[in-house]
């Protein structure tokens, strides 16, 4: 298993990158986990001086057969960022582990047996980096597919997911181990394009996105509000 350390708009010391191999424990995850991939840790930084309390930011992605885990965490330097990034990690890893052992004997497939039955997923794909561009005397930035003039506040991330169909309660499950208030899916039941979100306390919502060939623009932004 490989772990790759980057940095997005900020480099990263070697010291850091030997603290990294140190503090992920390759053989403790491997035990939680046996068909781990990789390991990325992507660390950036937060320039903002309101926000030196929470400057640095660690973000850890474990790719493995079964389903994309990922944990981070800000704080004052990225060594404490780390620790607490790592932290949710574990955590998360343990869930999966618990999970996939109390379903044994039901006849259900774990999550990390999920896709060696149904091939891609939750695979993720593309880091949906900016890539800025500048032309003429107004500089112009390219995000995805859009393009801003000047120094817009506009932020666009894009990425690209390959998944097969999932039940809801597969979706729920999936969301809680990368840690999102949302997920994106497709619905095994209705085949329609879905998403589970967080409502209140431990509700949860869900939406379904069914197409009509007689609307014209308009969507359903701002729902995941209800």
């Amino acid at each position: 298993m490989d772990i790759v350390v980057k940095g997005r708009k900020t480099e990263v010391p070697e010291r850091f990158r030997k603290h990294v191999a140190e503090k992920l424990n390759l053989e403790k995850i491997q035990k939680l986990d046996g068909k781990v991939i990789s390991l990325d840790v992507e660390v950036s930084k937060e320039h903002n001086p309101r926000q030196a309390d929470r400057s640095d930011r660690v973000e850890i992605t474990l790719h493995s057969r079964g389903p994309v885990i990922r944990a981070e965490a800000a704080a004052g330097d990225p060594y404490a960022a780390l620790d607490l990034a790592h932290g949710k990690l574990e955590a998360r890893l343990r869930k999966q582990h618990d999970k996939r052992f109390t379903r044994r004997g039901t006849g259900r497939l774990s999550a990390a047996e999920v896709a060696d039955v149904v091939p891609g997923v939750a695979a993720l794909n593309g880091s949906g980096e900016v890539v800025s561009e500048e032309t003429g005397g107004v500089p112009t930035t390219k995000m995805g597919s859009l393009e801003v003039q000047g120094e817009g506040p506009l932020v666009v991330r894009e990425k690209t997911h390959k998944a097969a169909p999932m039940t809801l309660d597969q979706a729920l499950y999936e969301m809680e181990l990368v840690g999102h208030d949302f997920y994106l899916f497709v619905d095994s039941d209705t085949k329609q394009p879905s998403v589970v979100y967080r409502r209140h306390a431990y509700d949860y919502g869900v939406i379904h996105l069914e197409s009509d060939p007689l609307a014209e623009g308009g969507g359903v932004g701002g729902a995941l509000g209800g």
